[in-house]
């Protein structure tokens, strides 16, 4: 089964331990209002490619990621297209190459439960904890991916949580702090990673001819981040601001 793959990062170092390749997958069900790749949203489009030209191409790089480094899929979200990538995941793997998986958890089935069950770390990406401002922000409720988080938990598989901390939008304390007690317990939770807001990905909706609705949304301040940092700092030990 072709794998749709809208484009490759080498010498990653932002997505997952290690340097890595960073495969993005084309497709997405949630629409985030802040998506920095809004063209990798639409399930068309990309380049069909065979699992095995991914694992030839990772192998090629396999010297430049030393020991903790390897592939991440990311998007788009690269569980919607979880058939296709079993067979390229298994094959890293007999490889001896680290495999992340890069989701915002919002899809289930068993196709997605062997996926994640193959990965060595899933990066998983929680837009906001509160369910009505989840849905502001991606059109979606956020209890699978809470559902997603509580499987790796129950399963014993690492993973990461990313949480974007927008202006107006996933900055609220209340909410912060909720996030907070629900995870502290965690024994798979490795890190906690705070992302600032950006724009870099603006030109993309005025080159898709769409409206870019977070138009106005001032960037983060030191203090702002500071803030949401050291109240995550009070639940976990290991929050890292990228």
């Amino acid at each position: 089964m072709a794998i749709r793959v809208h484009s490759y990062e080498s010498l990653g170092t932002y997505d997952g331990p290690g340097i890595r390749l960073v495969v993005f997958l084309q497709g997405c069900p949630f629409r985030c209002l802040y998506c920095a790749n809004p063209d990798t949203i639409s399930l068309e489009g990309g380049t069909p490619t065979e699992p095995e030209e991914i694992v030839e191409r990772a192998l090629r790089e396999k010297p430049f990621f030393g020991k903790k480094g390897g592939v991440t899929f990311s998007g788009g979200e690269p569980t919607v297209q979880a058939a296709g990538l079993i067979p390229a995941v298994r094959k890293l793997k007999e490889n001896g190459i680290n495999v992340c998986i890069d989701t915002n958890g919002g899809i289930w089935n068993k196709d997605v439960e062997e996926l994640l069950s193959l990965s060595d770390l899933v990066l998983l990406d929680v837009k906001e904890f509160n369910p009505a401002r989840h849905r502001k922000i991606t059109g979606h409720d956020n209890t699978r991916t809470l559902g997603t988080a509580g499987w790796m938990e129950e399963h014993a598989k690492p993973f990461w949580l990313r949480y974007v901390l927008v202006p107006g939008l996933s900055d609220f304390e209340e909410d912060i702090r909720a996030l907070g007690e629900h995870f502290k317990a965690y024994s798979m939770l490795q890190r906690v990673e705070l992302l600032p807001y950006h724009t870099l990905g603006k030109h993309k909706y005025e080159t898709l001819g769409w409206e870019y609705r977070l138009e106005g949304t001032p960037l983060n301040t030191q203090e702002q981040l500071s803030k949401a940092k050291g109240i995550l700092e009070e639940y976990f030990s290991n929050v890292i601001l990228n």
